[in-house]
């Protein structure tokens, strides 16, 4: 897979090295042969980044006609409008099917060439009004660490390009491979996406406080059928306090959060055990093999079964 990676003058040496990074492990790792970066400006010519150093040696646009995905890692603060070239590139990119990804103010020409138009956004949350107002057709959201639509995905500030980078590694070669790449590079290896950006939280409880520790005991019985006010109860505070101070937390409502991990859990052991559907759903607390079934493609855009041929660690575990 080709990933062409868009610099200009000015440009943070942490936003165009998170995607560099991040994918240069997959070829490094061993992970996909295939995958390859290349980086590019409008003009092929020389960038100086924010913090003053010099890259050269950078093709042009052209270099960007036929790639396999095409990403923004960033936007001059000032927050200009993209030039024409730089739009009809996105939108002939999209209409041939080409993943296009933008990574913090990198969401927006992404924005701008109408290819989320109808849909939503992430944007560092400092520049989602200026966005929502000069683009109204789309939804920003500052609720988000990254949306993925499949063909578009775009993130919030900074260090959500990580997360957003992992994200496609995970998609494209499954969570093993997204592991290992985190494990390399000392980072959480998954946040959920519908994470909330942090602006003005206050500190969170500690791990060792009764919200901490009815987290941990949840992530441990996943397969019991937890509510609200279950896990309130166990925390000693009413539903609606518990709910308000969950959300601090975690940035997501109970009920959103135990669905994630659920879902991740049974990625999990789809990837790594040989069993049943059934025994997935059951373990991971799904009332049935079909609710799972419906809930796992409605997140993942596949089923569990084709997950598993597709991401199972061993050839031996796709064809039981």
């Amino acid at each position: 897979m080709r990933i062409v990676i868009y610099a200009f003058d000015g440009i943070t040496t942490f936003h165009l090295s998170a995607p560099l990074l991040t994918f240069g492990e997959v070829s490094k790792r061993g992970l996909a042969a295939d995958w390859d970066t290349t980086v590019w400006t409008a003009t092929g010519s020389t960038v100086s980044t924010s913090e003053g150093l010099k890259i050269d040696d950078l093709a042009g646009i052209e270099a960007a006609a036929d790639a396999d995905m095409l990403v923004f890692p960033s936007w001059p603060a000032d927050l200009p409008e993209p030039d024409s070239s730089i739009l009809g590139l996105i939108r002939n990119a999209h209409a041939r099917g080409v993943p296009i990804a933008g990574f913090c103010l990198g969401a927006l020409p992404v924005v701008a060439s109408g290819i989320l138009d109808g849909r939503s956004a992430a944007t560092h949350w400092a520049a989602t009004d200026s966005l929502a107002t000069r683009y109204a057709s789309v939804e920003m959201r500052d609720d988000a660490l990254y949306i993925d639509h499949g063909d578009v995905i775009t993130s919030a500030g900074t260090a959500s390009a990580l997360d957003a980078c992992l994200h496609i590694v995970r998609e494209r070669l499954g969570t093993e491979a997204a592991t290992q790449i985190a494990r390399h590079i000392v980072i959480a290896p998954h946040r959920d996406g519908d994470q909330a950006q942090f602006i003005d939280r206050p500190v969170p409880d500690a791990p060792d406080s009764p919200l901490g520790q009815t987290i941990e005991w949840a992530l441990a019985n996943l397969d019991k059928p937890l509510s609200v006010e279950d896990l309130a109860g166990r925390a000693s505070m009413s539903p609606r306090n518990f709910s308000r101070r969950f959300r601090e937390l975690t940035g997501s409502s109970p009920a959103k959060w135990l669905q994630a991990k659920r879902l991740a859990e049974a990625r999990r052991l789809l990837e790594g055990t040989t069993w049943s559907i059934a025994r997935v759903a059951e373990t991971c607390g799904f009332n049935s093999p079909v609710t799972f079934r419906q809930n796992f493609l409605a997140r993942y855009s596949t089923t569990p079964t084709s997950y598993r041929h597709r991401f199972a660690v061993s050839a031996s575990l796709a064809t039981r």
